[in-house]
């Protein structure tokens, strides 16, 4: 059976662009191996439960296969499979950023001559507290 340490699967599976991005986030805590902080020594085995972060998200995977050699995405794919929970949590969280983006509206752009005249009318009117 082939070893390979938790930083160099989280390279192969494409969860991280680099290695050394993926041994930061484990040094940082960020990384959970079986529900616990790991280092990035350990020897990932078939079966684990590893939960990782990406982006706004964070993955809980399940290791299927182990691998040292970062190939395609697809093929980066069956070393794992996402759990349900983190799959529907994961959808769940995404919804709710892009309601909450939907809420947001863009500023209009400069302000007009008028509109200038008028913040500047509105600034000079405020009293001016001291400290």
């Amino acid at each position: 059976m082939q070893q390979v340490r938790i930083d160099k699967w989280l390279w192969a599976a494409r969860f991280f662009k680099t290695r050394g991005l993926a041994k930061q986030a484990i040094e940082g805590g960020k990384v959970q191996y079986n529900g616990a902080r790991v280092k990035t020594s350990k020897m990932v085995e078939p079966g684990a439960l590893i939960k990782v972060p990406q982006g706004w998200d964070y993955w809980e995977v399940e290791v299927l296969a182990v691998s040292d050699q970062r190939r395609g995405a697809p093929e980066a794919r069956e070393l794992y499979r996402e759990t349900a929970d983190s799959l529907a949590r994961r959808e769940r969280e995404t919804e709710n950023r892009r309601l909450a983006n939907q809420a947001m509206r863009a500023p209009p752009g400069r302000p007009d001559k008028r509109e200038r005249r008028n913040i500047q009318r509105f600034q000079r009117q405020r009293p001016v507290e001291d400290d």
